[in-house]
């Protein structure tokens, strides 16, 4: 659809009490499409509109979803007013859409203020869908077929949405002490390499040894553990050399990565390897772009890749 043409397929929204504008891509594309330019044009425009509005919804296939939330979590620094995506399983010309009920219910969201104090309710850049507003950089899309597309494995939702929508002011992030701050480097040379029983030397090798990397995520099993055979090791270790930062997430949709719980991964941390917590793989490659683009030296990037920047690990 031309999302201009919003307030004619949704004749809802204007019983809305708000002012609301839509701002449409010129060239809108599938989410499958979407690149890091992308995600930096994104963050300039909430940047320049920031003083204007109070909040702001952000339509996005739901296929990258979870990956432009979480780099927007980053590169939206001190954030101080809610950031919503959402979108729809079902398009919104069809009869049994799910788009008019997510788009007007983070609508509400976007705008919503805490009762007593008055101030920003939910000062993040989150993922409403369904009937739960998620954290953005805890957002994981588990499903294609049905409406309930997206959870949070590793920290409750930020609210519910019944008949009235149900925020869990303890699990907000406060609002910041300083002023937005709003980053524009992503450093692309970046990849993942998941883990598997069988995989070979010539296959880490291919990836480790990629012209220019600089990071890369390591889907682990469990609890955080890999093969200890002599090559995999040696694989890590020149990758660590080479300047290669290796973030250790686990495969396993709940739980986090303990380095050194178990003999298979005891040697990691040894060998530079940084442990990832409950990340999620969408919040770690963006989180990997987002610190090495800072431009910081080895030991600070190190530093940073392993510490809570925007609620994404919960530490400890």
């Amino acid at each position: 659809m031309k999302f201009e043409q919003i307030r004619k397929k949704m004749p809802e929204l204007r019983q809305l009490n708000m002012h609301l504008s839509v701002l449409s891509l010129p060239q809108p594309i599938d989410s499958s499409n979407v690149t890091t330019a992308d995600w930096l044009g994104l963050a300039a425009i909430i940047q320049d509109n920031y003083a204007q509005y109070d909040g702001f919804v952000v339509l996005h296939g739901t296929d990258t979803m979870a990956y432009s939330a979480a780099a927007q979590s980053y590169l939206l620094e001190n954030l101080g007013k809610t950031v919503v995506f959402t979108g729809s399983q079902v398009p919104v010309g069809r009869i049994r859409t799910d788009a008019r009920r997510n788009l007007i219910t983070a609508l509400d969201i976007a705008v919503a203020r805490h009762p007593t104090a008055g101030t920003v309710r939910v000062p993040e850049v989150c993922v409403f869908f369904n009937d739960l507003l998620i954290r953005g950089n805890r957002a994981k899309k588990v499903e294609s077929e049905q409406f309930n597309a997206f959870r949070s494995e590793n920290y409750p939702p930020l609210a519910r949405a019944g008949i009235e929508v149900e925020f869990d002011d303890k699990q907000v992030r406060q609002l910041p002490s300083a002023p937005l701050r709003v980053h524009q480097h992503l450093d692309e040379r970046v990849g993942i390499l998941k883990l598997f029983p069988g995989i070979t030397e010539r296959v880490v090798r291919a990836m480790l040894e990629v012209d220019d990397l600089r990071g890369c995520v390591l889907e682990t099993y469990g609890s955080g553990n890999a093969p200890t055979a002599p090559w995999f090791l040696r694989c890590l270790g020149d990758a660590h050399e080479r300047g290669v930062q290796i973030l250790n997430v686990s495969q396993c949709e709940e739980g986090r990565v303990i380095q050194g719980q178990y003999e298979t991964s005891s040697q990691l941390t040894e060998l530079g390897v940084i442990g990832g917590e409950d990340i999620t793989s969408e919040a770690a490659i963006t989180k990997l772009m987002f610190v090495l683009g800072l431009g910081h030296g080895p030991r600070e990037t190190a530093h940073l890749l392993a510490q809570n920047l925007r609620g994404e690990i919960s530490l400890g």
